[in-house]
């Protein structure tokens, strides 16, 4: 208290006072209360009486030093950061509220996190009331079981199911996030592999080439750049031209490669020249059967062009 009179007392002189809990009284200046706050300055304007009850005394004399220093110390939020957020919300201080929000944000415990998410919510502060939600995410097992939840479940069942909804469409999220990333990771794999599929079949590497490229002369060029999908891949052609299963249809290696001579295919546009294996055959038995792909293959065909289209101009020497 000591401080604040002195705070107060060396920057302006009082001139009105804020009755505050227990009959409590401390001197203030109108101006700079009015200027800190809509809310006080509609108070003074009409009565010059500034009354500020319903929390502790020393959280009246923390909001009031913050009003006249625009600092709050850090035992200051520790001890009073939930009244601070109501006054600041009450009396329509923003600059005290986003304090405490970064420093509710960073003191929320298991045992404390349900209270502030209620307050952060009353308060209008999404910020808070996000981080909240996601400390009650992480440690949901443990919240669960704490007083707060306990009287939350009792009392407030409708926030309960916010939570809990939150909760179930983060995970609901977090798995869609997943799966897109894994698809991504996916169509790239299938974009590199049709890269190193022409670049087998027009140029040859390492072990494989066109029938009018001579294997030897491969071996004296430098490391192919994608040299394990083209190893992978080399294993798979070599596999393919020797394989008894494939024409009874039984070998799923063999189906694997003929699905990737198929999406080459409906990529690929230099059909009449172009050396990859089955490539005019399968654009030739489209136009024939004039057969409609499913959706999701569409879909595939148009990812993957559009990887392989990105990767090449990323391929393109910079101006």
């Amino acid at each position: 208290m000591d401080a604040l009179l002195s705070t107060i007392t060396s920057t302006t002189k009082p001139d009105l006072y804020i009755n505050g809990p227990r009959g409590t009284r401390i001197p203030a200046d109108a101006a700079i209360l009015a200027s800190a706050s809509p809310v006080l300055d509609n108070m003074i304007k009409s009565n010059r009486i500034v009354e500020i009850r319903g929390v502790p005394y020393d959280a009246v004399t923390a909001f009031v030093r913050f009003l006249y220093t625009s600092r709050c110390s850090e035992e200051d939020m520790e001890n009073y950061g939930i009244h601070l957020l109501s006054l600041s919300h009450a009396y329509s201080v923003p600059k005290l509220k986003q304090s405490c929000v970064t420093g509710l944000s960073k003191l929320a415990t298991i045992e404390n996190v349900v209270d502030v998410l209620h307050l952060a919510r009353l308060c209008d502060a999404p910020d808070l009331y996000l981080n909240c939600a996601m400390l009650i995410r992480k440690k949901f097992r443990s919240v669960k079981k704490t007083e707060g939840w306990k009287f939350l479940h009792t009392n407030d069942p409708r926030l309960e199911k916010d939570i809990v909804q939150f909760i179930n469409e983060d995970k609901s999220r977090k798995s869609r996030m997943k799966r897109q990333r894994e698809e991504q990771e996916v169509i790239m794999q299938l974009s590199e592999a049709m890269e190193c599929l022409e670049h087998i079949c027009t140029e040859g590497c390492t072990s494989v080439a066109p029938y009018d490229v001579d294997v030897k002369e491969q071996r004296k060029r430098m490391p192919c750049s994608k040299f394990s999908t083209c190893q992978g891949l080399q294993v798979l052609i070599r596999h393919f031209a020797t394989c008894e299963k494939r024409v009874k249809g039984g070998c799923m290696r063999c189906k694997r490669l003929w699905q990737l001579f198929r999406l080459h295919s409906c990529i690929c546009i230099h059909q009449d020249s172009c050396k990859v294996p089955l490539c005019r055959q399968f654009q030739l038995k489209m136009e024939k059967e004039n057969k409609e792909d499913d959706a999701s293959w569409k879909l595939l065909v148009r990812k993957v062009g559009s990887a392989k289209a990105m990767s090449s101009l990323q391929q393109l020497p910079k101006r």
